[in-house]
């Protein structure tokens, strides 16, 4: 690292919707930051961006990289629902792995803030808010590889290779969100919706821990500056609200003509079960972290960015 050079942040996924929240945390803290992904998307001129895939990328050629960019920190915001176990190993184990092996050559020890899962937990029983001591029994290819991910970073920083943190995050919502997840698919379905063409949303009896991806990436921020290392951190609400409550909310910011939504009800046929909820106490403890923006808002700023970004096709 040059001298006098203030070092830089990593993140790894950066066009993704925790990436380019953390990335935008950073940027308003004036932090340097290297975008990592697959892709270089249009719009990254005057910003440190490298196109690479870090799951196949050499580990060697990897670390020198991110020794060249002057990087300390690195958050692995990569991955996402893929379908089948070997893709799901590529993206959340192989890279992990890669990853750690290139840290492990990088001069001192980088600080990694891990982007984990609530489903590493798997199925929890109603009424529970889930600690991070419970027992984690993924019943899906993307919760059992984001726990091995998980365990990995925790096995490399017993190891003394990298100062490793696991932040096991819930359901995101918010102006990065709004094209993933149950909340992005109705956001889509709602900005095309018109009497002729109504919008149906099917409402099941469940219930969601959802955070805004702002929030998110305060913890984040907050995780790679604090004192806290090999430990797994639970990142949400610690609230668990009706998934009926959050088609309401969504439709309140979206303002739909009358007859343009059409709600049915149904079973829960979700890869979370029908009940998510952690308790957020040690993050509290730990990293002085709570979540500041509500629910309203954040579907709100979700739809509205959603809006902005798209524009209605007119026949």
């Amino acid at each position: 690292m040059t001298a006098g050079r203030e070092p830089a942040v990593a993140v790894l996924g950066a066009t993704g919707c925790v990436g380019r929240a953390v990335t935008a945390a950073y940027a308003e803290e004036g932090r340097p930051v290297l975008e990592v992904a697959r892709r270089r998307p249009p719009h990254t001129r005057g910003r440190r961006f490298l196109a690479l895939d870090a799951a196949s990328a050499d580990p060697g050629e990897l670390a020198g990289l991110l020794a060249a960019a002057g990087v300390d920190t690195v958050v692995n915001a990569a991955g996402g629902w893929v379908t089948g176990e070997a893709e799901n190993e590529r993206a959340h184990v192989g890279l992990v792995r890669n990853l750690l092996d290139a840290l492990a050559r990088m001069p001192g020890r980088t600080r990694l803030v891990q982007i984990g899962s609530v489903h590493e937990y798997g199925p929890l029983p109603a009424g529970a808010a889930a600690e991070e001591t419970h027992p984690p029994r993924p019943d899906t290819a993307y919760g059992r590889s984001k726990l091995a991910g998980a365990e990995a970073v925790l096995r490399a920083t017993r190891a003394g290779l990298v100062d490793g943190v696991v932040l096991r995050v819930v359901n995101l919502c918010g102006p990065e969100a709004a094209e993933v997840g149950f909340l992005g698919a109705a956001v889509r379905r709602l900005r095309a919706a018109t009497p002729e063409r109504p919008a149906e949303l099917t409402v099941a009896d469940a219930h969601r821990d959802y955070l805004d991806v702002r929030d998110l990436a305060a913890a984040v921020l907050a995780a790679a500056a604090a004192p806290v290392v090999g430990q797994v951190i639970n990142v949400g609400r610690g609230e668990a609200v009706p998934v009926a409550h959050l088609l309401d909310l969504l439709i309140a910011a979206a303002g739909p003509p009358p007859g343009a939504v059409r709600l049915r009800t149904a079973p829960v046929d979700s890869r979370g079960g029908d009940w998510t909820r952690v308790d957020i106490g040690r993050a509290a403890r730990t990293l002085g972290w709570r979540p500041t923006v509500d629910l309203p808002e954040s579907i709100k700023d979700m739809w509205d960015a959603f809006r902005a970004d798209h524009a209605v096709e007119q026949p």
